[in-house]
Protein backbone atom coordinates (compact mmCIF):
# COMPACT_ATOMS: atom_id res chain seq x y z
CA UNK A 1 0.00 0.00 0.00
CA UNK A 2 0.73 3.67 -0.74
CA UNK A 3 1.62 6.35 1.80
CA UNK A 4 1.76 9.96 0.79
CA UNK A 5 2.94 12.99 2.53
CA UNK A 6 1.38 16.22 1.39
CA UNK A 7 3.73 18.89 1.91
CA UNK A 8 1.45 21.93 1.54
CA UNK A 9 3.45 25.24 1.62
CA UNK A 10 1.68 26.70 -0.83
CA UNK A 11 -2.03 25.56 0.60
CA UNK A 12 -3.89 23.18 -1.54
CA UNK A 13 -6.84 23.35 -4.02
CA UNK A 14 -8.75 20.39 -5.85
CA UNK A 15 -6.60 20.87 -8.98
CA UNK A 16 -3.27 20.66 -7.44
CA UNK A 17 -3.52 17.75 -5.33
CA UNK A 18 -4.56 16.09 -8.32
CA UNK A 19 -2.01 17.19 -10.29
CA UNK A 20 0.72 16.28 -7.73
CA UNK A 21 -0.83 13.25 -7.77
CA UNK A 22 -0.69 12.69 -11.92
CA UNK A 23 3.00 14.04 -11.41
CA UNK A 24 3.47 11.05 -9.74
CA UNK A 25 3.05 8.89 -11.84
CA UNK A 26 -0.97 7.60 -12.55
CA UNK A 27 -1.77 6.94 -15.81
CA UNK A 28 -3.98 10.35 -17.69
CA UNK A 29 -5.93 7.63 -19.67
CA UNK A 30 -6.51 5.20 -16.56
CA UNK A 31 -7.43 8.60 -14.55
CA UNK A 32 -10.09 10.05 -17.30
CA UNK A 33 -11.73 6.69 -17.87
CA UNK A 34 -12.50 6.17 -13.98
CA UNK A 35 -13.84 9.68 -13.75
CA UNK A 36 -15.89 9.32 -16.70
CA UNK A 37 -18.13 6.69 -14.57
CA UNK A 38 -19.87 9.71 -13.12
CA UNK A 39 -21.23 10.29 -16.15
CA UNK A 40 -20.79 13.88 -16.15
CA UNK A 41 -20.72 15.77 -19.42
CA UNK A 42 -19.25 19.60 -20.42
CA UNK A 43 -15.94 19.26 -19.55
CA UNK A 44 -12.32 18.02 -20.35
CA UNK A 45 -9.40 17.61 -18.71
CA UNK A 46 -5.64 18.54 -19.46
CA UNK A 47 -2.67 17.90 -17.62
CA UNK A 48 0.40 19.22 -18.82
CA UNK A 49 4.32 18.48 -17.32
CA UNK A 50 5.37 22.02 -17.22
CA UNK A 51 8.45 24.18 -15.48
CA UNK A 52 8.11 26.63 -12.97
CA UNK A 53 11.50 28.38 -11.22
CA UNK A 54 13.46 25.61 -13.53
CA UNK A 55 11.12 22.93 -11.43
CA UNK A 56 8.78 20.54 -13.24
CA UNK A 57 5.58 19.74 -11.94
CA UNK A 58 2.10 19.15 -13.58
CA UNK A 59 -0.70 21.31 -14.15
CA UNK A 60 -3.90 19.93 -14.55
CA UNK A 61 -6.78 21.56 -15.39
CA UNK A 62 -10.42 21.56 -15.40
CA UNK A 63 -12.02 23.16 -19.05
CA UNK A 64 -15.34 23.89 -18.97
CA UNK A 65 -17.60 23.56 -22.27
CA UNK A 66 -19.81 26.51 -20.08
CA UNK A 67 -18.12 30.26 -21.04
CA UNK A 68 -16.57 31.67 -17.71
CA UNK A 69 -14.72 28.93 -15.38
CA UNK A 70 -15.21 30.63 -11.65
CA UNK A 71 -11.35 31.01 -10.79
CA UNK A 72 -13.04 31.01 -6.89
CA UNK A 73 -13.74 28.30 -5.38
CA UNK A 74 -17.53 26.83 -5.15
CA UNK A 75 -18.22 27.92 -1.74
CA UNK A 76 -17.28 31.82 -2.85
CA UNK A 77 -19.86 34.71 -3.30
CA UNK A 78 -20.49 34.52 -6.96
CA UNK A 79 -20.80 30.91 -6.92
CA UNK A 80 -23.96 30.99 -5.17
CA UNK A 81 -27.07 30.67 -6.71
CA UNK A 82 -28.90 33.09 -4.96
CA UNK A 83 -26.20 35.60 -6.42
CA UNK A 84 -26.85 34.17 -10.14
CA UNK A 85 -29.12 33.07 -12.84
CA UNK A 86 -29.23 30.23 -14.97
CA UNK A 87 -28.86 26.81 -13.33
CA UNK A 88 -28.18 25.49 -9.88
CA UNK A 89 -27.44 21.86 -8.36
CA UNK A 90 -28.24 21.48 -4.59
CA UNK A 91 -26.28 19.32 -2.42
CA UNK A 92 -28.85 16.47 -3.02
CA UNK A 93 -28.57 17.18 -6.41
CA UNK A 94 -24.95 16.63 -6.28
CA UNK A 95 -25.23 13.50 -3.30
CA UNK A 96 -27.83 11.70 -6.11
CA UNK A 97 -25.53 12.56 -8.64
CA UNK A 98 -22.49 10.86 -7.23
CA UNK A 99 -24.57 7.83 -5.20
CA UNK A 100 -25.99 6.86 -9.22
CA UNK A 101 -22.93 7.06 -10.74
CA UNK A 102 -20.61 3.34 -11.28
CA UNK A 103 -17.75 4.71 -9.34
CA UNK A 104 -16.71 2.69 -5.88
CA UNK A 105 -18.26 2.85 -2.93
CA UNK A 106 -15.34 4.08 -1.46
CA UNK A 107 -14.49 6.84 -3.87
CA UNK A 108 -18.84 7.68 -3.57
CA UNK A 109 -18.61 7.95 0.13
CA UNK A 110 -15.79 10.06 0.26
CA UNK A 111 -16.66 12.66 -2.47
CA UNK A 112 -20.55 12.93 -0.53
CA UNK A 113 -18.62 13.55 2.49
CA UNK A 114 -16.43 16.64 1.02
CA UNK A 115 -19.32 18.24 -0.53
CA UNK A 116 -21.47 17.76 2.76
CA UNK A 117 -18.45 19.33 4.47
CA UNK A 118 -18.13 22.12 2.31
CA UNK A 119 -22.34 22.35 1.94
CA UNK A 120 -22.43 22.70 5.81
CA UNK A 121 -19.67 25.37 6.37
CA UNK A 122 -21.47 27.47 3.71
CA UNK A 123 -25.15 26.93 5.81
CA UNK A 124 -23.26 28.03 8.81
CA UNK A 125 -21.66 31.31 6.81
CA UNK A 126 -24.75 32.26 5.53
CA UNK A 127 -27.15 31.37 8.18
CA UNK A 128 -29.70 29.27 5.99
CA UNK A 129 -30.43 25.85 6.19
CA UNK A 130 -28.13 23.10 4.47
CA UNK A 131 -31.19 22.03 1.93
CA UNK A 132 -31.23 25.69 0.54
CA UNK A 133 -27.39 25.47 0.31
CA UNK A 134 -27.34 25.58 -3.75
CA UNK A 135 -24.08 25.68 -5.95
CA UNK A 136 -23.53 27.89 -9.49
CA UNK A 137 -23.41 25.28 -12.40
CA UNK A 138 -20.23 26.09 -13.56
CA UNK A 139 -18.90 26.16 -10.28
CA UNK A 140 -20.68 23.04 -9.03
CA UNK A 141 -19.36 21.08 -12.33
CA UNK A 142 -15.64 21.98 -11.74
CA UNK A 143 -15.85 21.25 -7.98
CA UNK A 144 -17.16 18.19 -8.81
CA UNK A 145 -14.23 16.87 -11.21
CA UNK A 146 -12.02 17.67 -8.65
CA UNK A 147 -13.55 16.18 -5.32
CA UNK A 148 -14.17 12.83 -6.92
CA UNK A 149 -11.50 13.41 -9.07
CA UNK A 150 -9.54 13.50 -6.25
CA UNK A 151 -10.31 10.32 -4.42
CA UNK A 152 -10.52 8.50 -8.01
CA UNK A 153 -6.41 9.45 -8.08
CA UNK A 154 -6.28 7.77 -4.19
CA UNK A 155 -7.63 4.83 -5.42
CA UNK A 156 -5.75 4.58 -8.73
CA UNK A 157 -2.10 4.96 -6.38
CA UNK A 158 -3.67 2.18 -3.65
CA UNK A 159 -3.35 4.49 -0.63
CA UNK A 160 -4.04 3.93 3.15
CA UNK A 161 -2.79 6.87 4.29
CA UNK A 162 -2.01 10.35 4.05
CA UNK A 163 -0.18 12.78 6.76
CA UNK A 164 0.09 16.45 6.27
CA UNK A 165 2.80 19.26 6.82
CA UNK A 166 1.19 22.82 8.69
CA UNK A 167 -0.85 24.09 5.55
CA UNK A 168 0.19 27.68 4.21
CA UNK A 169 -2.80 29.87 3.62
CA UNK A 170 -2.71 33.61 2.03
CA UNK A 171 -3.80 37.10 4.05
CA UNK A 172 -5.32 39.81 2.83
CA UNK A 173 -9.05 39.95 1.02
CA UNK A 174 -10.04 38.96 -1.97
CA UNK A 175 -13.06 40.31 -4.52
CA UNK A 176 -15.46 38.68 -5.87
CA UNK A 177 -18.33 39.54 -7.78
CA UNK A 178 -20.38 41.10 -5.13
CA UNK A 179 -17.89 42.94 -2.79
CA UNK A 180 -14.96 41.20 -0.77
CA UNK A 181 -13.84 38.59 1.24
CA UNK A 182 -11.11 38.21 3.93
CA UNK A 183 -8.71 35.43 3.34
CA UNK A 184 -9.03 32.11 4.98
CA UNK A 185 -12.16 32.69 3.01
CA UNK A 186 -15.19 32.50 5.62
CA UNK A 187 -16.05 28.65 4.27
CA UNK A 188 -12.64 27.51 5.06
CA UNK A 189 -12.68 29.22 8.28
CA UNK A 190 -15.87 27.15 9.25
CA UNK A 191 -14.28 23.85 8.03
CA UNK A 192 -11.63 24.46 10.60
CA UNK A 193 -13.72 25.33 13.61
CA UNK A 194 -13.60 21.67 15.87
CA UNK A 195 -9.76 21.05 14.17
CA UNK A 196 -6.46 21.01 14.98
CA UNK A 197 -5.36 21.52 11.80
CA UNK A 198 -2.36 23.56 11.63
CA UNK A 199 -2.49 26.92 8.83
CA UNK A 200 -0.23 29.41 8.68
CA UNK A 201 -1.23 32.49 7.23
CA UNK A 202 1.68 33.88 4.64
CA UNK A 203 1.68 37.75 5.23
CA UNK A 204 3.14 38.55 2.11
CA UNK A 205 0.56 36.52 -0.17
CA UNK A 206 -2.60 38.46 -0.34
CA UNK A 207 -4.86 35.94 -2.10
CA UNK A 208 -6.49 32.54 -1.05
CA UNK A 209 -3.75 30.16 -1.27
CA UNK A 210 -6.29 27.08 0.36
CA UNK A 211 -9.68 26.48 -1.23
CA UNK A 212 -13.04 24.44 0.39
CA UNK A 213 -11.75 22.09 -2.01
CA UNK A 214 -8.67 21.52 -0.61
CA UNK A 215 -9.58 21.59 3.13
CA UNK A 216 -12.35 19.27 2.62
CA UNK A 217 -10.15 17.00 1.04
CA UNK A 218 -7.46 17.16 3.76
CA UNK A 219 -10.47 16.89 6.23
CA UNK A 220 -11.06 13.49 4.82
CA UNK A 221 -7.85 11.55 4.62
CA UNK A 222 -5.00 13.29 6.16
CA UNK A 223 -4.87 11.14 9.64
CA UNK A 224 -1.70 13.30 10.94
CA UNK A 225 0.23 16.41 11.17
CA UNK A 226 3.56 17.03 11.28
CA UNK A 227 6.78 15.90 9.09
CA UNK A 228 7.58 12.80 7.47
CA UNK A 229 7.30 9.84 9.57
CA UNK A 230 10.66 8.41 10.25
CA UNK A 231 9.88 4.96 9.34
CA UNK A 232 9.01 5.91 5.58
CA UNK A 233 10.88 5.74 3.07
CA UNK A 234 10.24 8.55 0.17
CA UNK A 235 9.11 6.62 -2.96
CA UNK A 236 8.59 9.54 -5.50
CA UNK A 237 8.43 13.24 -5.65
CA UNK A 238 4.88 15.19 -7.51
CA UNK A 239 4.40 18.56 -8.06
CA UNK A 240 0.69 20.01 -8.69
CA UNK A 241 0.93 23.33 -9.54
CA UNK A 242 -1.40 26.34 -8.50
CA UNK A 243 -2.70 29.18 -10.86
CA UNK A 244 -2.64 31.92 -9.02
CA UNK A 245 0.42 34.25 -9.44
CA UNK A 246 1.78 34.54 -6.10
CA UNK A 247 5.86 35.80 -4.65
CA UNK A 248 6.68 32.52 -4.02
CA UNK A 249 6.67 28.98 -5.69
CA UNK A 250 2.96 27.64 -5.98
CA UNK A 251 2.83 24.16 -6.43
CA UNK A 252 1.63 21.36 -3.75
CA UNK A 253 4.47 18.90 -3.29
CA UNK A 254 3.42 15.34 -2.70
CA UNK A 255 5.98 12.66 -1.53
CA UNK A 256 4.92 9.27 -2.39
CA UNK A 257 6.53 6.45 0.28
CA UNK A 258 6.22 3.31 2.17
CA UNK A 259 6.75 1.61 5.07
CA UNK A 260 10.53 1.19 5.69
CA UNK A 261 11.06 -3.11 6.60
Amino acid sequence: MTKLYLDAFSGISGDMFIGALLDLGIDFKAFKDQLARLHVSGYELTAERVAHSSIYGTNFDTVLAVAGKDDAPVSAEEAHAHHHHGPHRHLKDITELIDKSDLSAAVKRHSIAVFTDIAQAEAKVHHMPLDDVHFHEVGALDSIVDIVGAFVALELLDVDEVHCSQIADGSGFIKVAHGVMPVPVPAVMQMRVGTSIPVRQETNVRTELVTPTGMGIVKEIVSEFGTVPEDWEIQGVGYGFGNRKIPQFNALRVLKCKKKI
